[in-house]
């Protein structure tokens, strides 16, 4: 079994500025998502399903599915807005997508067999995603009352931006490594030795470098477009959540848990990401990719060979 790869492109960069999707960093032009792509296919990934807007879609095949070779399987799933489990009036002010648990409940007709979710604007490593790959082979477990996910966590220095404050999820497990909840923080700065982050009423806390946090990447098994329905039904009785929020993939996982629906192993990685929240991260990038194609970790010209 091949297991699938969701990336969920429909956002844009409203701090970065632009369609980050689109952003060429590597030598040849390429962006961070033909990077994952290449460590996707080396893993054992079968097709990569990718989640956009239909506005978006001529530049996305254009600019990225084009310059993929026949060899890799890709197909688009579309987040439309009226694409909800029940029908609704979308608020006339609303003008963006639910989120990322709508973003992957979107993909639903699309995928059929365990997958992986991960964003386009992020890198991840090739040792992450052959972890959460080898999970969806070996591991990931479908049950009439019990469902086994993972998510693949990241040491907070491994994500921090030199150039402003940022935003994750904090993972806390219990003592047998089985996640219990995902907290969204905002505004994590750097400091010596992990981030600050300042609460409303002004209190400041430190979280260490090396606490775990979310960069979604998730490994399900489809059952889990079910518990998505279930978030995002809770998601559309709030009409103020209709009006501005979002649902997040992370609070669609934490939802699973404490309805004892799934249960959800957290897995480190040693492998740092890398991505672009502000615009002055992008030489950073293209330094980290430099990097890596002198270590031989890719090639000078990404090559799509499926193992």
């Amino acid at each position: 079994m091949q297991p699938s790869l969701v990336v969920l492109a429909a956002g844009m960069g409203s701090r970065f500025g632009g369609l980050k999707q689109l952003e060429p960093f590597g030598p040849n032009g390429e962006t961070l998502l033909e990077y994952s792509v290449h460590d996707a296919i080396k893993a054992g990934f079968g097709e990569i399903v990718f989640v956009i807007r239909e506005v978006f879609a001529e530049a996305f095949t254009q600019q990225v599915l084009a310059r993929f070779p026949a060899t890799v399987r890709a197909k688009l799933a579309f987040q439309r807005m009226e694409d909800l489990p029940v029908t609704v009036t979308i608020p006339p002010a609303r003008t963006k997508p639910w989120g990322t648990a709508h973003a992957v409940w979107c993909a639903r007709n699309a995928v059929s067999v365990p997958f992986a979710v991960i964003n386009a604007d992020d890198y991840y490593g090739a040792g992450a995603l052959a972890t959460a790959a080898s999970f969806l082979r070996n591991e990931a477990i479908t049950t009439s009352t019990l469902s086994t996910f993972a998510l693949v966590g990241y040491p907070l220095h491994n994500t921090l931006s030199e150039h402003g404050s940022v935003s994750r999820g904090l993972c806390q497990a219990d003592a047998d490594g089985w996640l219990t909840s995902i907290r969204e923080i905002k505004k994590i700065a750097p400091t010596d030795g992990g981030g600050n982050f300042t609460e409303a009423d002004g209190t400041v806390h430190f979280i260490s470098g090396e606490a775990l946090v979310s960069m979604n990447l998730f490994a399900f098994t489809p059952a889990f477009f079910s518990m998505l329905e279930a978030s995002l039904r809770q998601f559309q009785d709030n009409p103020i959540a209709m009006e501005t929020g979002e649902c997040y993939l992370p609070s669609a996982v934490t939802d699973a848990i404490q309805s004892r629906a799934a249960q959800v192993k957290l897995i480190a990685t040693t492998d740092k990401w890398f991505g672009v929240t502000y615009p002055q991260d992008k030489a950073a990038v293209q330094a980290a990719i430099n990097q890596q194609i002198a270590e031989g970790k890719f090639p000078e010209k990404l090559e799509f060979e499926r193992r």
